[in-house]
């Protein structure tokens, strides 16, 4: 199957999931975890020709000219990190199959922001989709990988 199709198999997932919702008042069948991990991954590969590394890398999702790069996918207002990953990639998917770019720099700007605090029991430091947002208007395109394919 021609990778061009996963926004709209991502779009109809989510039409699934409304349907389900109307179906069954009062319950939610929000994709999460793995599967949004998942899709945040492969919308990152497709859109910005990453070559993607075995499932559960520690640390490293995929790597493009050389540069290791961690991707976070979210459709919530946190990501969590475990290490300063050298590029880190965050995008917060959408319900139409496509995403926004919250942060697309070096992943030592974000790590910054956790340096003298404790490491929480779960080993996962949280950081908002607001301050990436912010963290972001200072990274220069220069830094940022390119999209090879448009988003939308």
């Amino acid at each position: 199957m021609d990778k061009k199709h996963l926004p709209s198999l991502m779009a109809d997932l989510y039409r699934v999931v409304r349907e389900l919702e109307t179906m069954f008042p009062g319950r939610h069948f929000t994709p999460d975890g793995h599967l949004v991990g998942s899709l945040g991954e492969c919308l990152a590969a497709y859109h910005y020709g990453l070559d993607l590394l075995r499932a559960s890398s520690p640390g490293v999702d995929a790597v493009k000219d050389g540069r290791e790069i961690e991707i976070k996918a979210t459709q919530g207002t946190r990501v969590g990190l475990r290490s300063g990953p050298e590029h880190l990639l965050v995008l917060r998917l959408d319900r139409g199959g496509g995403f926004a770019e919250i942060y697309n720099g070096p992943g030592e700007i974000v790590w910054r922001e956790f340096e003298g605090k404790r490491k929480p029991s779960n080993g996962q430091y949280q950081i908002s989709v607001a301050r990436l947002t912010q963290l972001m208007q200072n990274v220069s395109p220069e830094l940022r990988l390119p999209m090879v394919v448009a988003n939308g």
